[in-house]
């Protein structure tokens, strides 16, 4: 349970094709020079196998248990900077899409909610610059939470955790099942596609709450 007052309103927001465009092909040819395995084995030794789901729901206890099952999969060594320059170099910040996340700020409380494992959730401050100072200690993967998006019950734990009724919430994701999920706790949720104007989706909400103060 956080431990800090609850705000009036709460904005979560998924970060891969959200706030940062997230190319997978970048991301695989970087592990594929690394580790010698091709796109196909890459899968077959990891993301097939479902570890990287288990990882995101909280499987693996913390990022170092990861790192190791992630090495033992592809059968020779992965220093962890390596990892995380690979993934931070598929990742570009989208600058309008952060705006919402400013927007959102001065109405009430933003926290960060990806399907991330837990050595994910030690590079997210790196991986963009300009998400830490706005979502500070909320910059959370769903590892965290111990169940990963489509899953309800990890938007049951993100409400207790903040202190926030499902009314008072708003959440941004590019995934239909996801959005889904949320909504069916009673959240409001927005599919963010290519041309969805976001900062508009968080003023709509906003405005709908309007006799909330301001924090």
């Amino acid at each position: 349970m956080n431990e800090t007052p609850a705000p009036p309103l709460l904005f979560l927001f998924d970060m891969d094709d959200v706030l940062v465009r997230y190319d997978w092909t970048t991301r695989m040819a970087g592990l594929t020079e690394l580790t010698g395995h091709d796109f196909t084995e890459l899968r077959r030794r990891w993301w097939d196998t479902g570890n990287e789901q288990r990882a995101e729901a909280g499987h693996f206890a913390d990022a170092d248990a990861y790192l190791a099952a992630f090495e033992e999969a592809m059968g020779c060594p992965v220093p962890e900077t390596e990892w995380a320059r690979i993934r931070g170099a598929a990742m570009t910040e989208l600058p309008d899409r952060v705006e919402a996340v400013r927007i959102a700020k001065q109405h009430g409380r933003v926290a960060l909610l990806t399907n991330n494992g837990p050595l994910a959730g030690r590079w997210l401050h790196r991986w963009a610059p300009s998400l830490p100072p706005l979502f500070e200690e909320h910059l959370d993967t769903t590892s965290a939470f111990g169940a990963r998006k489509p899953d309800p019950e990890v938007f049951r734990r993100v409400l207790a955790h903040h202190g926030v009724p499902a009314e008072r919430t708003f959440f941004a994701d590019d995934m239909p099942e996801n959005v889904a999920g949320a909504r069916s706790v009673g959240i409001t949720a927005v599919l963010v596609e290519h041309d969805t104007d976001l900062r508009g989706a968080v003023r709509t909400f906003v405005a709908a709450h309007e006799t909330a103060p301001v924090v």
